[in-house]
């Protein structure tokens, strides 16, 4: 099958671009890079867009990942029993099963393609690592080689579709001041989590436009009260990576010992609301020093920078919120091949929901890293599998799907205030979203507070928010944090208890009546919808 792409305007950079494909993937990042190669490698012609460049975007570009990969047997099947076991009764053993065997079968896959995994005492691939920067280029490499179409800086503003589901995309070429088009058969979405305009590494892109792009398009989303995980990171410091305070010893403002307990997080969050909270890795010893600096060596330029050694000296730390990208929540898939339950549109990694693997726990760095390859595979190879049939794709008439900052239901606002209105959404979400004292812990009076209030914005938003060309960009990302935020609160008010990362401080202990879902939906009235045993019950549940 030809890879060649069918371009009818490419000559002239100045006008709007239009393309047609068979899969679009939506996204550079981990799990998008997976769902293209799948898709290529399966005949079909694709195109990935992505937000920035493809290879450097996103959260895994520019750090190093573990990944959880255990090679098929007994041990496999234990690990996963004992992980389940910590995952609040949320998670589907099956299908974490299938994350590993994909996982793993993946990563062999790319030892084998060429990867430079280093080895192991035994001569064998060391295949648990990876190191963000040349992962992520191997991958833009390994999709060009397929003949993969990347369109950098062209972000996605909104799917379009017809009655028979998603028959592309369109968005903004950021480089050439043009709008784009592209027809697809079955679109992919991987445009990653949600960190809630929280300055963390990796991050600046990740405002939920997937999502919002996907409840446009009449999909659910699942698992959003578990929207809430935090990472230590130094203070004035976007570096959020937790590996090395599993050898800190924390202490308060006067140099007390803080007990962390089971629950570093916990007691951190704790400390911080009576003050400034110190750290030092005195815990590692002096091999697990060399092995820390080799392994993650950009977690110690804070401290390079202002000659400070972190293994002997104190140093200020503080929470950094990581929203949706290590906490749960995303895309509710109705199988377990990535499909959203919109015809024609798929989603995998961050942009999807994480309950299967993780429960209502973080998946953190390595389960997280292993279902961006195992979701991506399986949604560029049913997206591809949904492709079959090149008819389904002529004579449809399709029509954008976009709302809020490109189709407002009043009279759309000036220009110049529009700017200022998508910056006040986002700060709006940031104040409600980060603060420990609220977001970290939660109870129903400030749950109401900050969903009363973002629903306002909502309001103010839906009715006059329009922008063109790279303001649409600004719009479309503030009010993908926007919806992404209401999303989350009301979730986590409609579940009345503690449970994982979700803490209620009026409702303290867990309760086994909830070890069930929650899914939610709408834009301007959020819905929440209990489910047991995958099925959606009718207790719906207005929820703003």
């Amino acid at each position: 099958m030809s890879t060649r792409l069918s371009r009818s305007k490419t000559a002239d950079r100045t006008a709007p671009l239009e393309l047609d494909t068979e899969v679009l993937v939506l996204g550079g990042g981990p799990a998008g890079a997976w769902a293209a190669v799948s898709a290529a490698e399966l005949g079909r012609r694709v195109v990935l867009v992505d937000k920035g460049y493809f290879g450097t975007s996103g959260a895994t570009a520019p750090s190093n990942t573990g990944t959880w990969c255990l090679p098929p047997g007994e041990a496999r099947r234990t690990a996963v029993e004992r992980r389940a076991a910590r995952t609040f009764g949320l998670s589907d053993q099956r299908q974490t099963l299938r994350v590993l065997d994909t996982a793993h079968e993946t990563l062999r896959q790319l030892g084998a393609a060429g990867y430079p995994f280093p080895h192991d005492e035994r001569g064998e691939l060391y295949i648990a690592n990876l190191r963000g920067p040349d992962y992520m280029r191997f991958m833009r490499r390994r999709a060009l080689t397929l003949g993969v179409t990347v369109l950098d800086h062209h972000p996605a503003l909104e799917l379009i579709g017809d009655s028979d589901g998603i028959g592309g995309a369109a968005g903004w070429d950021r480089q050439n001041g043009r709008a784009w088009q592209i027809r697809a058969g079955a679109v992919v979405i991987g445009t990653g989590g949600c960190a809630f305009g929280e300055r963390m590494l990796g991050a600046t892109g990740l405002t939920g436009d997937g999502y919002l792009m996907a409840a446009e398009a009449g999909a659910s989303l699942s698992g959003m009260e578990f929207s809430n995980q935090y990472g230590v990171a130094p203070a004035h410091s976007s570096l959020n990576k937790g590996l090395i305070y599993r050898w800190a010893s924390f202490f308060d403002a006067d140099g007390h010992g803080i007990d962390t307990g089971a629950d570093r997080h916990l007691a951190v969050a704790q400390a911080l609301l009576n003050g400034p909270v110190f750290a030092s890795l005195d815990k590692a010893e002096p091999q697990i020093q060399d092995w820390l600096r080799r392994g993650q060596p950009n977690c110690f330029l804070p401290f390079d920078r202002i000659g400070l050694d972190p293994f002997t000296q104190r140093f200020e730390v503080t929470l950094r919120s990581e929203g949706t990208v290590r906490g749960v929540g995303g895309i509710r898939l109705a199988d377990e091949n990535g499909w959203t339950g919109v015809p024609g549109l798929f989603a995998a990694g961050d942009a999807a929901s994480r309950e299967d693997l993780t429960g209502a726990i973080s998946g953190g760095g390595g389960p997280n890293a292993s279902w961006a390859i195992a979701s991506g595979r399986w949604a560029g190879r049913a997206a591809a599998r949904f492709t079959e049939g090149a008819g389904r794709r002529q004579g449809r008439r399709l029509r954008p799907l976009g709302t809020i900052g490109l189709r407002p239901t009043a009279n759309a606002i000036e220009a110049t205030d529009g700017a200022a209105l998508s910056a006040d959404l986002a700060r709006g979400v940031r104040e409600e979203m980060l603060p420990i004292d609220r977001a970290f812990f939660r109870a129903a009076p400030t749950l109401e507070r900050s969903l009363h209030r973002l629903d306002g914005l909502w309001r103010d938003a839906r009715a006059g928010l329009a922008a063109e060309g790279h303001a649409a960009l600004r719009a479309r990302e503030a009010g993908a944090l926007l919806a992404t935020a209401r999303w989350a609160l009301s979730a986590a008010l409609v579940r009345t208890e503690s449970r994982g990362m979700h803490r209620r401080t009026d409702h303290p202990a867990l309760d086994p009546a909830l070890t069930l879902r929650l899914g939610v939906s709408g834009l301007d009235q959020v819905m929440v919808a209990p489910e047991i045993a995958g099925e959606a019950d009718d207790r719906r549940v207005a929820a703003s």
